[in-house]
C-alpha cells in the first residue's frame, strides 16, 4: 500500500510544544518543542541522559506525568490515556524490543492488536524482511539480535500505525544488518510512513533523516536539516561528542 509523499508535504503529523515530563520527582523534559510533518523521517540526537527516549515515551503517555501540548494528527493528546494515544496510529519500537522468547517469530508478529486500519499484511512484511520468513517457525529466543530487531519493527507495521517511534534500532548490530535497516527506513518513507528515530549511531541516521533535533538537558538546542548537514557538522560533533 503506497502513499504519495508529495500529497502530504508540509502537513503536520506531530507537534510538541512546551513539553515537560517527569518520572516521579525527576524532571526530565524541560520544554521540548519540535514538529514532524507527514512522511518525514526525523531523528532525536543527544548524549545519554539527554531525554531522547523520554520524549518518545512522553508522546505515547508512558511517563509519570507530563504537561504542555502534544498534537497528533491535529488532536491534542496531553490528557489522553496511553491506549487511546496508540489508537491514533502510533507504533513504538522500544530499545529493549520486547520479543517473547517462547513464541515463534510468526506468533510474535501476529500478537499486537491493530491500532488503525491499513496495516501491512504478513506477506508484505515477509517480502520486506526475508530473514523473518525463513525464521517464521523459530522461537524468539533463537533469533539473533538483528532478527529480533527486524521482528520488533515488523510487529508494529502490522498494527496500522502510520507514525513510528523507533528507539536505538541500530544499537549493537552488525554493519550488514544496520545497512538493511537503513533500506527498510527508506522504503517505509517511500510508503508514506512518518518516523521519529532516537539514534546514537549518527552515521546510520544522517543520510536517512529530513531533519535532526539535538537534545540537551531535556530541550532542543539545535535543529539541522539535511541541506544544512555539511556546514553544521562541526557543531554537531561538539554537541554529540562524536
Amino acid at each position: 500500500m503506497r502513499m504519495d509523499n508529495a500529497a502530504h508535504s508540509g502537513v503536520e503529523f506531530l507537534r510538541v510544544t512546551g513539553l515537560h515530563a517527569f518520572y516521579g520527582e525527576s524532571h526530565i523534559l524541560h520544554g521540548m518543542d519540535f514538529v514532524v510533518n507527514r512522511g518525514e523521517v526525523v531523528t532525536l540526537l543527544g548524549r545519554n541522559g539527554a531525554g531522547r527516549t523520554t520524549t518518545l515515551r512522553a508522546v505515547l503517555g508512558l511517563t509519570g506525568s507530563r504537561s504542555g501540548s502534544i498534537m497528533v494528527n491535529g488532536r491534542e493528546t496531553i490528557a489522553m490515556a496511553a491506549h487511546r494515544i496508540a489508537h491514533l496510529g502510533i507504533g513504538y519500537c522500544p530499545e529493549e524490543r520486547g520479543i517473547f522468547a517462547s513464541l515463534s517469530t510468526e506468533e510474535n508478529l501476529l500478537l499486537p492488536p491493530a491500532v488503525a486500519s491499513g496495516g501491512m499484511s504478513v506477506d508484505e512484511i515477509y517480502a520486506m524482511f526475508p530473514n523473518l520468513y525463513e525464521r517464521r517457525g523459530s522461537p524468539g529466543m533463537r533469533l539473533s539480535g538483528g532478527e529480533q530487531q527486524m521482528l520488533a519493527i515488523a510487529r508494529i507495521l502490522r498494527t496500522g500505525a502510520r507514525l513510528l517511534l523507533l528507539d536505538e534500532i541500530s544499537e549493537g548490530l552488525a554493519p550488514v544488518i544496520v545497512q538493511m535497516l537503513g533500506r527498510v527506513i527508506r522504503e517505509l518513507k517511500q510508503r508514506g510512513y512518518t518516523i521519529v528515530m532516537v539514534e546514537q549511531n549518527f552515521r546510520f541516521a544522517a543520510p536517512l533523516a529530513d531533519r535532526h533535533y539535538v537534545i540537551e538537558h531535556g530541550r532542543i538546542v539545535e535543529t539541522v536539516t539535511m541541506a544544512e548537514l555539511d556546514k553544521k557538522m562541526d557543531a554537531l560533533h561538539l554537541l554529540l561528542g562524536v
